[in-house]
């Protein structure tokens, strides 16, 4: 399992991506989708989901609906405009990283990466 502190820098880039691609969804959804996706190797809390999910709400990046479901309440979380332009540029910072990440854990002898 993919630890905390590895994943808090990568958060928001993956809740980005999963409404973008998944279209509105609510903490418990993203939480699973993720966890789906990776085989369970990565694990969100809800400690950790939501601090970036207000935030990002808080940003104008994500805007919130609700819905009663059995006499529930369910906060669904999509993207504004914002959030859209933002969430190409999130996955190009990411990859930029874990390609130097790459570099760094398997470095290519006689090459340099200029």
């Amino acid at each position: 399992m993919i630890s905390a502190e590895l994943l808090k820098g990568s958060l928001k880039t993956i809740v980005l991506k999963l409404l973008r691609e998944e279209g509105p969804m609510h903490g418990y959804a993203i939480t699973g989708r993720v966890e789906e996706l990776t085989s369970g190797k990565i694990k969100l809390t809800y400690g950790a989901l939501y601090p970036i999910l207000h935030k990002l709400e808080s940003e104008k990046v994500l805007v919130t609906s609700s819905e009663n479901i059995n006499n529930r309440i369910r906060i669904y979380y999509s993207l504004t405009p914002k959030g859209e332009s933002l969430v190409a540029e999130k996955i190009r910072e990411l990859k930029e990283y874990i390609d130097s990440l790459q570099w760094i854990i398997e470095p290519k002898p006689g090459l340099s990466h200029a």
